[in-house]
């Protein structure tokens, strides 16, 4: 089968950009990928994080599936832990009403932000992580139509199709558990450039057959720089090794800045090594050096389904960016 090419977005903050730019961009991106022919667009969840506008991505998932007309629209994803099933499964039951056969469901059990997020998320506590596979299982029951906590109550409104569930992770340790209650799985090697393919092998092995996905779906989600020339792919993603190495180091960003200005930064030998290792979770080069490696990573995790996530600027490059994959493989 050939590779499938989808889209995860983070409504990135770019230099000379306040919040509504960024959030207006994500709709903007996102109508311009439909047309392209992508498979779906995610959008992302953080909290309380001044470079990252996407704090709410079930209310964006609204607002792009109105303005676009055959892409699947998502969460990549929805931080579960934080939130009750019932409510998750009620908002997608009313997302997939209204555009119905488009939406898809991706949670994940990440905090989404600083320590102080959970706390403010979770009203003074931290939320019960341990109980994740059974929030899942829950949500899922919810959304088929079943009462799981013998509370006789539905998520409605009721329809006659039901938005597939994605288990996102970065580590591998939500693949057994995606397998065995039958979601798909998206393994996040931007978070994770040291990811390896047995987590896609152990959803696989675990998969079971459930009421929203009969057969495994798996994908990879990773960071992408596009140039016209491998210099000007390296130039680009400067901006990328200088944000994800301030966010290491815990500084602040108010946004993510251009190459121009992160080009000009000097690094020590401990900064370059982060740099490097930070490549991992992203695929620099021209656009058939791009291509290439997409279909290894492809290749290496047994997966037909890629998420790009382009962050560069100015955003006409981002776009950019988009248009030159879709070309190079056909959409």
């Amino acid at each position: 089968m050939s590779l499938q090419l989808s889209v995860l977005d983070q409504s990135p903050l770019l230099q000379g950009h306040n919040e509504q730019d960024a959030l207006a961009q994500t709709i903007a991106l996102a109508k311009h990928v439909d047309e392209l022919g992508y498979k779906r667009f995610w959008m992302s969840e953080h909290h309380s994080t001044k470079s990252l506008a996407g704090s709410a991505p079930e209310i964006l998932v609204s607002a792009v599936a109105a303005q676009t007309k055959h892409i699947r629209v998502g969460t990549g994803g929805v931080l579960l832990p934080h939130y009750s099933p019932y409510k998750i499964a009620e908002t997608f039951r009313v997302l997939e009403g209204l555009y119905p056969g488009r939406i898809d469901l991706g949670i994940g059990r990440a905090p989404g932000g600083m320590p102080g997020v959970n706390y403010a998320l979770n009203r003074g506590q931290y939320p019960d992580v341990q109980s994740y596979p059974t929030q899942v299982s829950h949500l899922i029951d919810y959304l088929i139509g079943e009462s799981p906590e013998g509370y006789e109550v539905k998520a409605t409104p009721f329809g006659s199709t039901v938005p597939p569930v994605f288990m996102l992770g970065s580590s591998g340790g939500s693949a057994s558990v995606a397998g065995q209650l039958g979601t798909g799985y998206t393994f996040a090697q931007f978070i994770n450039g040291d990811g390896h393919p047995a987590a896609i092998d152990r959803y696989y092995n675990s998969f079971i057959p459930s009421d929203i996905m009969r057969e495994p779906q798996a994908s990879v989600a990773v960071f992408a720089v596009i140039g016209d020339t491998e210099e000007e792919a390296e130039f680009f993603a400067s901006s990328l090794d200088y944000a994800l190495l301030t966010l290491a180091q815990g500084k602040v960003r108010q946004y993510f800045p251009s190459p121009e200005e992160a080009s000009q930064n000097k690094y020590n030998m401990y900064e370059q090594e982060a740099i490097r290792d930070n490549r991992k979770r992203m695929i620099v080069g021209d656009v058939q050096s791009v291509k290439q490696q997409l279909e290894h990573l492809a290749d290496t995790f047994k997966v037909n389904e890629i998420m790009v996530n382009c962050i560069v600027s100015p955003f006409e490059r981002r776009v950019d960016s988009y248009t030159k994959l879709a070309n190079a493989f056909n959409l």
